[in-house]
């Protein structure tokens, strides 16, 4: 039986991410793939294996229905201690376990002094997640 691989571009589709971000992931050995000449090649069960769910065979829809959410935080004015402190809270939070699924990117730009937080995943657990950075960015 062949091994269905998948190109960079097409992990990047299935997962609503941009193709430099998977090259990244790929780069950083948090993606398990396979060089062939010049580009990269993911493994099906390596790509399930990074999300924790199995990934729908062919493009076509899976059995079991699932929602997600992407929602961008942008903090502006804010200075690198409070930003590593919701940093860190942000990441303790999702630490714990049984959260279910959920990715978080945090980008801290010293020179505009502008705190990013992406977030994909579960809809009631990203809520949570935006209550917390709410909280936490709420002026003292």
């Amino acid at each position: 039986m062949p091994q269905e691989l998948y190109s960079v571009e097409q992990v990047a589709d299935r997962l609503g991410l941009h193709v430099r971000t998977i090259r990244n992931y790929v780069r950083d050995g948090r993606l398990k793939a396979v060089r062939i000449g010049k580009q990269y090649r993911i493994a099906r069960e390596d790509l399930d294996a990074f999300t924790g769910l199995p990934s729908a065979p062919g493009g076509t829809e899976s059995a079991a229905r699932q929602v997600e959410v992407s929602s961008i935080v942008q903090i502006d004015a804010i200075d690198r201690a409070a930003a590593d402190r919701i940093s860190t809270y942000v990441t303790a939070s999702l630490s714990q376990g049984g959260l279910g699924h959920i990715r978080v990117e945090i980008i801290y730009d010293e020179t505009r002094a502008v705190l990013k937080l992406i977030l994909l995943g579960d809809p009631t657990i990203t809520a949570d997640l935006l209550r917390l950075i709410a909280m936490l960015a709420s002026p003292e």
